[in-house]
């Protein structure tokens, strides 16, 4: 057994991330769904735009999302197979 805690704050960082109602129905919407942009989240989870906006700011800084703009608009992905992998043994998905 790896008594080293140190090994684990990366792992221990990206679930705090997740660990959010908010946060888990946007990366489920993005897995299900691919590319997204804030209006079509906003209408989905039914909340504030700028609400929206802050929990992708966390996602986004956790690196477990990337946006490509398209103009004025921003769409959201999963950034990494690794990440979606996690994603999909969390909601015990086959996408």
């Amino acid at each position: 057994m790896n008594n080293n805690f140190k090994d684990y704050n990366n792992i221990a960082e990206i679930l705090k991330v997740i660990a959010h109602p908010v946060r888990l129905c946007i990366l489920r919407g993005l897995m299900e769904n691919g590319n997204c942009n804030v209006s079509h989240m906003q209408s989905c989870l039914e909340i504030p735009q700028s609400t929206v906006s802050q929990h992708l700011q966390k996602l986004r800084t956790a690196k477990l999302i990337e946006g490509t703009r398209n103009g004025l608009e921003i769409n959201y992905k999963i950034s990494s197979l690794e990440i979606q992998k996690l994603l999909e043994s969390i909601f015990n998905l086959n996408i």
